[in-house]
């Protein structure tokens, strides 16, 4: 029996002109504008950006000149000089990440802390599950007292 066809996603056409936002093709963006993939790799984050300024059109869109982009791939132009430095996390905040991660990657029974989250559904590791032999590699640290579990 053939496979149901997929629906085709219709696209809103808006003419270019109609276009709320400017829109610029891949490496016609003017200087001063990048996406938030690009402000991350700089240790930026949008900031004092309230919204987008323009639209970086997708690819399929850069044939078709006469119609604003409309597709989701097409990204979001942020402004550099409203952009602010990331924020970077206090002591108290990162100890408390590390509880969570302790808490995920710890094992209730033989108290092991592994490099990976451990499944919910066991609840342990497998060693402790099913007796199958743990890598040493894969543990983080010796079992370690209750009141002190720290990676770090």
């Amino acid at each position: 029996m053939p496979r149901p066809r997929k629906k085709r996603r219709e696209v809103n056409r808006v003419p270019r002109s109609d276009a709320l936002m400017p829109e610029y093709d891949r490496g016609a963006v003017p200087d001063g504008l990048v996406t938030r993939r690009q402000l991350r790799e700089m240790g930026l984050s949008p900031g004092g950006n309230d919204g987008s300024v323009a639209i970086l059109r997708c690819k399929w869109c850069s044939y078709r000149l006469q119609w604003s982009c409309s597709h989701p791939t097409r990204g979001f132009l942020l402004r550099v000089d409203l952009a602010m430095p990331k924020r970077v996390p206090t002591v108290a905040q990162e100890r408390a990440l590390d509880q969570a991660m302790a808490a995920r990657q710890t094992c209730g029974e033989c108290g092991r802390r592994f490099c990976i989250c451990l499944s919910k559904r066991l609840g342990c590791c497998l060693g402790c599950f099913d007796g199958t032999p743990v890598d040493p590699s894969s543990c983080m640290t010796a079992p370690a007292p209750a009141s002190h579990r720290l990676a770090a």
